[in-house]
């Protein structure tokens, strides 16, 4: 039996399952087609259950902390229970995938589970119209679209002759089903999941050294953010190798340990631990999806679309990972409502990163919008900055973190807001006041004009945009 759907959507991860709410709000017969669960990688495998073990980090660190609060805890009884913290992850991801299926059910989204391909044109059928699902189950079933979105996200990268063999190497899949925390481990990549994923360990008590080829952590961010972070990172005890590249071809087991050489400064390097991540980002799955049978462009590097997530053929779009730009589920998110209504004909405005809040949420919290210095220095003829640290504002050492700052950046000329930075407490979280105040076209002096509660760590957004102009009341 076909399945007939106005709209068909290949993934259900966050920009698929967006879009598919957003369709059938507009009426119509939304289909979506995942091979794993719904909710996808961000639920299962990476936003979701990776914040609940930082969560987890988090609180075991306060209590080792507690007599700085005035709180007494005999820290010999505080130990950290995987299996519980691993309970406890699972528990937040079925809660949350629970409520996605009654999502669907609520908005009359139908989910069907298993492999899909695409099926070209045919003399019946002169354009792409159909999906071929091979449900759980192992029987096959049809989809027929009138239009369909591809949002297949993406999957770990790897190296070459670095083979993931689940014991001693993992990528961050792995590492989420972990039974018992390793002594120590190597990680290699500094990018968003490789400096969480420290963040956490060392927390947990694993003794973690971080391998990064670039110069510095966190390659497309802000420096000032990078030198931040590997400051506080090292002061926990993070061993950092930056401009350090690891050679594969070395890797072997000894003693039931991960033995590999690296090369930093023309100098090897022996490295040794319990395990080893890759965490060297993340890759387009584009392949094993029939796009070969349709004029869609693609290629390793992921799909391509305009900016309204359209392909080269009209009626089919991407959003997502898959598209290979911007890897974020909230970015997924926004892209999954934009081709929903491009196509409905809604007239949206067309996607841009500019707004999209990047958002690392490791120890300490780090989130950014727009430029880095040195892209705003590159862009624009002139510019000026407010810098305001934590240490300046009250509610920071209310809660006993200091470290970090607030960073803006802005145009000479026009005035304009090219980025904003913040590394600290509750980055993750302040960085939305920095997205609205984007997306508004607001100048640094016109969020300074807006009265912020005191005491809150939101007083450093206020204090770093008057500092632009010379203007902080705080430092």
């Amino acid at each position: 039996m076909t399945i007939e759907a106005d709209i068909a959507i290949l993934g259900g991860g966050p920009g698929g399952y967006t879009a598919a709410i957003r369709a059938a709000q507009l009426g119509k017969k939304v289909v979506i087609v995942e091979q794993n669960k719904l909710g996808g990688t961000c639920l299962h495998r990476g936003c979701i259950p990776s914040k609940s073990l930082l969560r987890s980090a988090e609180v075991y660190q306060l209590l080792q902390a507690a007599d700085q609060y005035g709180i007494a805890v005999s820290t010999e009884n505080v130990s950290v229970q995987f299996d519980q913290v691993q309970l406890r992850k699972q528990k937040t991801v079925d809660e949350l995938h629970i409520g996605l299926q009654y999502l669907m059910k609520k908005n009359g989204i139908q989910l069907v589970e298993g492999k899909a391909r695409l099926i070209g044109p045919s003399i019946f059928s002169p354009r792409t119209d159909s999906l071929a699902v091979e449900l759980v189950n192992g029987e096959m079933e049809t989809v027929q679209f009138g239009q369909l979105i591809i949002a297949t996200g993406a999957k770990p990268k790897t190296i070459p002759n670095l083979n993931i063999d689940k014991s001693y190497v993992w990528t961050s899949d792995e590492a989420l089903q972990m039974e018992q925390l390793p002594a120590s481990m190597i990680i290699i990549g500094g990018g968003v999941i490789g400096v969480e994923w420290a963040s956490m360990l060392q927390d947990f008590g694993v003794q973690v050294t971080i391998v990064e080829a670039a110069d510095q952590l966190l390659p497309g961010e802000d420096r000032d953010s990078a030198a931040e972070l590997t400051k506080q990172l090292e002061q926990r005890g993070v061993r950092i190798l930056t401009s350090t590249e690891i050679a594969a071809e070395s890797y072997r087991v000894e003693a039931n340990a991960v033995v590999i050489e690296a090369q930093s400064e023309h100098k090897s390097i022996v490295l040794q631990a319990d395990k080893l991540m890759i965490a060297i980002g993340r890759a387009p799955i584009v392949h094993g999806l029939g796009l070969e049978n349709t004029d869609v462009t693609y290629s390793d590097k992921g799909i391509v679309v305009n900016s309204f997530g359209q392909t080269s053929e009209p009626h089919i779009y991407a959003i997502g990972d898959c598209i290979g730009t911007i890897q974020l589920a909230h970015a997924a998110s926004r892209m999954g409502i934009i081709a929903v209504e491009h196509m409905l004909e809604q007239k949206p405005q067309e996607f841009t990163t500019k707004h999209i809040p990047r958002c690392i949420y490791s120890k300490p919290e780090i989130a950014s919008i727009g430029l880095t210095e040195k892209q705003a220095k590159e862009q624009h003829q002139q510019i000026k900055i407010g810098k305001i640290p934590f240490q300046a504002i009250g509610k920071a050492h209310v809660i006993g973190d200091t470290g970090g700052f607030v960073k803006v950046i802005a145009d000479v000329a026009t005035n304009d807001i090219l980025g904003v930075h913040i590394v600290g407490p509750q980055a993750t979280d302040l960085i939305g006041e920095a997205a609205l105040a984007g997306w508004l076209n607001a100048t640094p002096w016109e969020v300074g004009q807006l009265a912020h509660a005191h005491p809150s760590l939101s007083e450093a957004i206020y204090e770093a945009m008057l500092a632009v102009d010379g203007q902080s009341f705080s430092f």
